[in-house]
């Protein structure tokens, strides 16, 4: 027990170079958008399988793009920004702190949530749609407004 705590106590001693933490948001942010992408794309086909050749779930797609647009546009990007800010702020910026802790606490409910509507929607068109719609939406946000993590700007340091 002794050796984990002195590992732990090394771990929290060291500082990790801001922008270490920015990639470290990028690389969280890009893998929940393809994520998502992936599991909508799948509720989509399982739609199209239930009841072949019907446009709903174009239109889902469609509807999913045009409010993952707005969300990347007006919430997402924000949301970024200050995280970036944010991390320029620490003074002893550790490896756990790309995100602050409510974001991973939010996140492992927001990841529970998905699996379980996903799991709620199998063999149900309507339902399926309305996953679909939601994850596209959030995998759009995510993806699309991931630019500000590259946006070469003083506040970003990369």
């Amino acid at each position: 027990m002794e050796k984990s705590n002195r590992k732990f106590s090394i771990i929290n001693k060291v500082n990790i170079p801001p922008y270490i933490l920015k990639i470290l948001a990028a690389v969280v942010w890009y893998i929940g958008g393809i994520v998502l992408l992936l599991k909508g794309t799948h509720l989509l086909w399982e739609a199209e399988s239930l009841t072949p050749g019907r446009i709903w779930p174009w239109l889902a797609l469609i509807t999913g793009l045009f409010f993952g647009s707005m969300k990347a546009k007006f919430l997402f990007s924000k949301s970024c920004q200050k995280n970036l800010i944010r991390i320029d702020g620490l003074e002893q910026p550790k490896l756990w702190q790309f995100f602050r802790l409510r974001f991973f606490i939010f996140l492992v409910l927001m990841i529970a949530t998905g699996i379980t509507l996903s799991r709620a929607a199998q063999g149900n068109y309507p339902f399926l749609l309305s996953v679909a719609i939601l994850d596209y939406s959030i995998a759009i946000a995510l993806v699309g407004s991931s630019y500000v993590f590259w946006r070469h700007s003083p506040s970003t340091g990369l």
